[in-house]
């Protein structure tokens, strides 16, 4: 799936509720236990995943992506926060996702199209922040604590996603396993994160956008 600046507003729903979750809820390690250890209580479950979270300022890794049609995208993405990030999609998508702080950039790297907003216009804003609190800054609907699984459901509703979030955190270390985004139109998209390296060195030209691209394209 590449970016088409012309594409539909749901199409952009389901991006920027993805973007929310792959780039805002990935938790480190905060509590440990043996599989014979009680589950935590709802409250618990979401203060060790609100440390975990918080406990992360950098992070890098690889991601898969599948949309509601089956189709399967891949690419890398770095974290610098508060308010940094890069999602970088590898061929045949032509996506490149930037966040430098104040604004981000969703540009199509073959069509050498790009379109901007404002940062805190988009379900980033709280998760790009220094600090969260998912109790504060999102709207949690329902947590499932079983012995294994922890499940987080989240109604998030901005200019650009309007759904329901699920993530899935495994009980003994609430590390995120997997992610599911379902926009107001009944449409799924999954995610998962692998090869995940937190609080390392960035690289600050990872986060700079190209303000006067849109102006170069014109002028061509």
């Amino acid at each position: 799936m590449s970016f088409n600046r012309h594409g539909s507003v749901n199409w952009m729903q389901r991006m920027f509720a993805c973007m929310t979750i792959a780039l805002g809820l990935v938790a480190a390690s905060f509590i440990t236990s043996d599989a014979n250890a009680q589950a935590p209580s709802k409250a618990q479950a979401i203060k060790a995943i609100n440390s975990s979270f918080n406990s992360v300022k950098t992070m890098r890794g690889e991601f898969i992506q599948f949309g509601p049609s089956g189709g399967r995208v891949e690419g890398q993405f770095f974290i610098h926060r508060p308010g940094k990030l890069r999602f970088y999609y590898n061929k045949p998508s032509s996506l490149d996702i930037i966040a430098d702080g104040d604004m981000i950039s969703i540009k199509d790297r073959k069509l050498q199209t790009q379109d901007i907003w404002p940062l805190s216009q988009t379900p980033l804003r709280f998760l790009l922040a220094d600090q969260i609190d998912l109790t504060r800054d999102a709207n949690v609907t329902a947590v499932e604590v079983e012995e294994d699984l922890v499940s987080v459901v989240i109604d998030d509703k901005t200019r650009f996603a309007s759904g329901r979030l699920t993530l899935i955190f495994d009980t003994k270390n609430f590390k995120l396993k997997q992610w599911t985004v379902r926009d107001n139109q009944g449409y799924d998209t999954s995610v998962a994160i692998y090869n995940v390296e937190e609080n390392g060195p960035t690289n600050p030209d990872l986060f700079e956008i190209d303000y006067l691209a849109n102006a170069r394209q014109k002028r061509r």
